[in-house]
């Protein structure tokens, strides 16, 4: 249940952080409302996982999915640039969430 939990935050992390970018600079009502609320509902799914998960896991994974997330939010939704070596960095930062999840104890 830790790790439903757990990707639960991650994916919530994306949100927040989308949501931040739309509030541009806290100036705008309903997406700075969104973002603070999401941002509480994953901390709170974090630290729930933090019950049984390791630290180091947790956390690893929590902000992986957030950064792995959001690099995607950005290309897709927000029309960032992709470069071979912005998809290499995201491969790698993915590669180590894998690694960090296949050398967990739980």
């Amino acid at each position: 249940m830790a790790w439903i939990f757990l990707i639960a935050a991650g994916v919530l992390e994306v949100v927040w952080a989308y949501f931040m970018k739309r509030s541009e600079g806290f100036t705008l009502l309903w997406p700075t409302i969104i973002t603070l609320v999401v941002m509480a509902a994953s901390f709170a799914l974090l630290s729930i996982s933090m019950k049984t998960l390791p630290l180091g896991t947790a956390y690893t994974i929590w902000t992986g999915i957030g950064a792995v997330g959001a690099f995607m939010v950005g290309i897709v939704i927000l029309g960032e640039s992709v470069t071979p070596m912005r998809l290499v960095a995201g491969a790698l930062i993915l590669a180590g969430l894998v690694m960090m999840k296949l050398s967990s104890p739980h």
